[in-house]
């Protein structure tokens, strides 16, 4: 029995398309690992405290020269967390964002979203605090940029989606997205001007690419092999069109919504039918919410 609960979780939680629950499980052994370390010291079985040089190998360091002493920390930084609040506040809301992400988008355009909003926001932090003045052992760690990223993204798409909050009830994505966007902004303005400069930067990148999608260029396709020349599309309207997309996420419109963001990408926009604008608008406008 245990081993079918076993299975089954793993089929649920890691084989459902969506990258999110493997970016959470790594975030979490990560801060189990490095805290593992440090309590080793706390118990007198090591002589020294492993925590504050395996956090300070593994995060991002504030300019280039530090940096080509540890490369692999432009992996590995966007995994490391500290504090056990922050772990906790971004993986929740990663899980929850991800949900609104794979209603209207796919895995790839997740993927290309969060990896190329963490290359751009590295670069430019690692630049900017070579310029600006700051304590030279300021570091950037978490997986804060391409989270803002995704979610500027997935707003942008759909800024009239509702969030069922506890205590707060029905809210628009769009103010969730200013209250959000806002203290995260002005925290890191206190903290960290560098990585502030990263932050604004990639939450405009996550817009970018959602006008850019509206417009018929869908960016993440640098991740498909060349294709034969599509054949032309044909939007289906109804409970049977085939998919080979399955994850948690799904809803009851959730193919036909696939099919217009498809097609809004191949032809943009303007190539829809007033039927597939109206089915886009509605999926954002109304009943379709998640609990938070």
């Amino acid at each position: 029995m245990n081993n079918i609960g076993l299975k089954d979780f793993w089929r649920q939680t890691y084989k459902t398309g969506s990258p999110v629950p493997l970016v959470i499980s790594i975030q979490v052994c990560l801060f189990v690992l490095i805290y593992f370390l440090d309590l080793l010291f706390e118990l007198k079985i090591v002589p020294q405290s492993f925590l504050e040089p395996t956090v300070r190998l593994l995060s991002l360091p504030s300019n280039f020269s530090s940096f080509i002493a540890q490369p692999w920390s432009l992996v590995t930084s966007n995994f490391v967390y500290v504090k056990l609040w922050t772990i906790l506040f971004d993986s929740l809301w990663l899980y929850w964002v991800g949900q609104i992400f794979f209603t209207f988008l796919n895995t790839r355009q997740f993927l290309f979203v969060y990896m190329a909003s963490w290359l751009i926001g590295s670069v430019l932090y690692m630049g900017f605090g070579s310029l600006i003045p700051m304590p030279s052992n300021l570091q950037l760690m978490g997986g804060s940029l391409p989270l803002a990223a995704v979610f500027a993204a997935i707003v942008t798409l759909v800024p009239k989606y509702e969030l069922r909050l506890l205590l707060l009830g029905n809210i628009k994505l769009k103010l969730v997205a200013i209250v959000y966007f806002g203290l995260e902004f002005l925290a890191l303005t206190m903290t960290n001007r560098p990585a502030a400069i990263s932050y604004f930067a990639v939450v405009l990148f996550g817009m970018g690419f959602t006008y850019a999608l509206k417009s018929g260029m869908d960016w993440s396709t640098i991740f498909q092999k060349k294709q034969q020349k599509p054949a032309k599309m044909k939007v289906v309207v109804g409970n049977n069109i085939p998919t080979n997309r399955k994850h948690r996420y799904d809803l009851p419109n959730q193919d036909e919504i696939d099919a217009i963001l498809d097609k809004i990408s191949i032809s943009g926009y303007d190539s829809l039918t007033n039927h597939e604008k109206e089915t886009l608008f509605r999926a954002s406008n109304s009943g379709d919410k998640v609990d938070g």
